[in-house]
């Protein structure tokens, strides 16, 4: 055995050591997990096709049954609403980040991180307060000639105090994106004879995307789950799937369909990140901004 055999073995022996240690560090929030997380969603999973009856029958209820199907779409349809308009929102903001000097970057990026440190429920009893009859919203729409639109208990007015619940989960992740694109980009697109808008809409929107497909598969799948503010700002006509899920639970102890509603959110949570893993490269959505040009 000659002596560089000797070495490279040694070298691999001392290499596997710290990966080792790294191991017994990983097992205490492994544990966490399964214990606290991937067990109680087993649990669910289970029974939704164990209660009452063993089978599918929890699944074909929610087929037959309209009110479920009806409030699955109206929430699916919130969330993309929610997610959709935070981006709208959230994309110039976050640009302009990247934009201004660090001691204006640090003042915005407070102003983004205000609302969490304020407190969930304080920011929905403000949006009641807004949002109920007679209140500033009612009055400003008065005054301007939309006389008694009451937003608290609409779909509208629970969309819209999402939509400031959930900004901050879009800005940042497309700041952290936004702020790795490289702009001499840009400059290299205008040397070439690029006008700035096309150069921007052709190299730097393309390589953002993978921070809109974060921020918006984040508050997607957040949207979908979201009960306080529903629970406040909805109505019982107007509900959405996570109050179902509660009045399932707590009111008619229907385990059983409650998980499966649960079971069908968790698989509409696993195929956004799923899309978001395959179509969230820079690269991908580069190319494909350079293939349709």
């Amino acid at each position: 055995m000659t002596t560089t055999t000797i070495t490279a073995r040694s070298r691999g022996r001392e290499a596997a050591r710290p990966r080792g240690r790294a191991a017994w560090f990983v097992l205490p929030a492994t544990a966490l997990l399964l214990v606290f997380f991937f067990y109680p969603i087993a649990t669910i999973v289970w029974r939704s096709f164990t209660e009452p009856d063993a089978g599918f029958g929890n699944y074909t209820a929610l087929l037959h049954d309209g009110l479920s199907v009806k409030v699955l779409v109206r929430t699916l349809v919130t969330a993309l609403i929610v997610a959709s308009v935070t981006m709208v929102i959230a994309y110039p903001y976050a640009y302009a980040m990247t934009r201004v000097k660090p001691r204006t970057r640090g003042v915005l990026t407070v102003i983004v991180l205000l609302p969490f440190w304020t407190s969930l429920m304080a920011r929905n009893f403000a949006w009641y307060m807004l949002e109920q009859r007679g209140g500033p919203i009612d009055r400003f729409l008065g005054m301007i000639g939309f006389d008694g639109v009451v937003l608290l208990g609409t779909v509208a007015g629970v969309t819209v105090a999402m939509v400031q619940v959930m900004l901050p989960f879009m800005v940042l992740p497309l700041y952290s994106a936004m702020e790795q694109i490289d702009r001499r980009l840009l400059d290299a697109a205008g040397s070439l004879g690029a006008p700035r808008w096309r150069a921007f809409a052709r190299v730097y929107i393309p390589l953002s995307v993978p921070g809109m497909l974060s921020g918006f598969s984040l508050v997607f799948i957040m949207t979908l789950g979201f009960y306080i503010t529903p629970a406040l700002l909805g109505s019982p006509q107007n509900s959405l799937i996570s109050q179902v899920i509660g009045e399932r639970v707590s009111k008619l102890l229907d385990f059983g369909g409650a998980g499966a509603l649960g079971t069908v959110l968790l698989g509409v949570t696993l195929l956004v990140l799923f899309i978001v893993s395959r179509f969230g490269g820079p690269a991908k959505a580069l190319g494909g901004a350079v293939t349709h040009e």
